[in-house]
């Protein structure tokens, strides 16, 4: 059985994927921030749809990290597990 970390070094040691990967890096950094505070919040995605008036399927596409959340989105997020928004811009 191959382990993600050794299947992740394999992928990536490809140049063209490795570029593509690192082309979604923020949308990924901001899913696994979402998934993070939902998990510290101690909420279910169906507990966050419900404070957003939303449903489930649209919390977990935000949190698949395959597109880019709005800000406003990310903001109604964050409330509806009681957080708020931290944004930094470093060089």
């Amino acid at each position: 059985m191959i382990k993600y970390d050794s299947l992740k070094t394999t992928i990536l040691s490809n140049s063209e994927v490795k570029k593509e990967y690192e082309g979604f890096a923020l949308e990924y950094e901001i899913a696994h921030a979402l998934i993070s505070a939902r998990t510290q919040a101690n909420m279910t995605q169906e507990a966050v749809a419900k404070k957003m008036n939303t449903t489930q399927s649209v919390v977990a596409r935000l949190e698949s990290g395959k597109h880019s959340p709005s800000l406003q989105t990310i903001h109604k997020y964050a409330a509806a597990i009681n957080m708020t928004i931290n944004l930094q811009v470093q060089p």
